[in-house]
């Protein structure tokens, strides 16, 4: 078989165009007004993260952010705005104290991201262990109790936090009567 000549580059615009949609979501998620809009961009963003996941070859995590992600927190924060009040009160906001806080939040974000890319650029990493990859549920069970163990924990704290907070968005939104 002959090899494609434009393979490379086939695979870096699919990676650009997942790359595109983890930001793009993620700028949706941070900017929008309504909260509806904010979880629908959060749903892109994850998707993406999915797709990012899927470069990674770990198709395992790509398949779990979507249904942990996609089809859990996302739908439990939509649940969570049903269920509350549509009467808010009206935001008293200083323009000053918004830059300010923004500013600040851009400058500590800057600051983590260059600290991770240092450590992830810097750091020795290990070589990946051979993994059972025919699919069976003995290959993901070892696979989930060994090498992701530690994503599949944060998954699921993220889900519990997710949780507990849309109930109590959901509970503290209803008038007591």
């Amino acid at each position: 078989m002959s090899e494609i000549p434009f393979g490379p580059w086939i695979l870096l615009a699919i990676f650009a165009l997942v790359v595109g949609t983890t930001v793009a979501g993620a700028l949706i998620a941070a900017l929008s007004t309504r909260i509806i809009r904010g979880v629908a961009g959060l749903m892109i963003c994850c998707m993406g993260i999915a797709g990012l996941y899927w470069f990674l070859n770990s198709p395992f995590l790509a398949l779990m952010e979507i249904l942990i992600y996609v089809g859990a927190v996302c739908v439990t924060i939509i649940f969570g705005v049903m269920l509350s009040e549509t009467d808010e009160p009206p935001l008293l906001e200083d323009r000053r104290h918004t830059r300010l806080w923004g500013t600040i939040a851009v400058i500590i974000a800057g600051i983590i991201f260059v600290a991770l890319a240092q450590l992830s650029l810097g750091g020795p990493w290990p070589e990946p262990a051979e993994l059972l990859t025919d699919g069976s549920v003995r290959a993901i069970g070892i696979a989930l109790l060994t090498t992701y163990s530690l994503p599949f924990e944060l998954i699921s704290l993220v889900l519990l936090v997710a949780i507990l907070g849309a109930l109590v968005i959901a509970r503290t939104g209803r008038t007591k009567e």
